[in-house]
């Protein structure tokens, strides 16, 4: 998780024009590592101006970059139906869905989540199908061409940055050294995907290879690609069953 508080003068002009408050308890606040983003109560993501308070996981550069890699895969092979799990703030899907000609549903446990989703597709203009679902115990009804996540997967003992004590800590953490949600996806993706689909994740820099494994248990004739984030750290994974 990179590092959320380093206040420049965009942020700054954003925070006056923004908060309500006032603007010098709000810097206080950011020096004991509440997020600015929470403060503004919005954040740019690929385009895009997505909403966001205490209920979702603030939107990093890592998934703005997995957006636009996820882009070019589905461009490239001309999918048009697909799901993002663990939705949070919906920035993944209406992302896509703002720049592909696509189908696209999503789902997050979280009511209060989805509220915020919900909002932020109708002020972006796009019209998703979102929908609430715990993923490790419910079971999602559909067929897609693409499967998108950006599941918790913190390690439960993994050190993790200041301000991510703010954030909805079931966003975060994952089980099963943050292995929980890659390989529930991975097994409902059985069910989900038609033919030839794709599963396209963000990762935990230190996961690669063990997802990579899970995976080819399930699709032992998968392609499967891991890249790297601009810090050169593994953070993308495209599976094509």
């Amino acid at each position: 998780m990179n590092h959320l508080n380093k206040i420049g003068y965009a942020e700054l002009q954003a925070l006056k024009d923004n908060y309500q408050g006032n603007l010098e308890d709000a810097l206080k606040q950011t020096q004991n590592g509440y997020p600015i983003q929470y403060l503004i109560g919005y954040v740019d993501f690929y385009n895009c101006k997505i909403k966001v308070n205490k209920n979702v996981l603030i939107p990093r550069f890592e998934t703005e970059y997995l957006v636009e890699k996820a882009i070019k895969y589905l461009q490239e092979k001309n999918i048009k139906t697909g799901i993002d799990l663990c939705c949070g703030s919906g920035c993944i899907a209406i992302a896509l869905k703002k720049n592909l000609n696509i189908q696209i549903d999503a789902c997050d446990i979280s009511e209060d989540a989805l509220k915020v989703a919900k909002e932020n597709a109708e002020n972006n203009k796009v019209e998703i199908h979102f929908f609430q679902k715990d993923i490790l115990t419910g079971k999602i009804e559909g067929k897609y061409d693409f499967l998108i996540s950006n599941p918790p997967y913190v390690k439960l003992d993994e050190y993790t940055s200041e301000e991510t004590k703010y954030e909805p800590q079931i966003a975060l953490f994952a089980n099963n050294n943050g292995l929980e949600f890659y390989q529930k996806i991975l097994e409902i993706s059985k069910y989900l995907l038609n033919p030839n689909g794709m599963i396209i994740f963000e990762i935990g820099a230190t996961l690669g290879e063990e997802i990579k494994k899970i995976a080819l248990d399930i699709y032992p004739k998968a392609n499967i690609k891991i890249e790297k984030d601009f810090n050169g750290f593994d953070r993308f994974m495209f599976i094509e069953t």
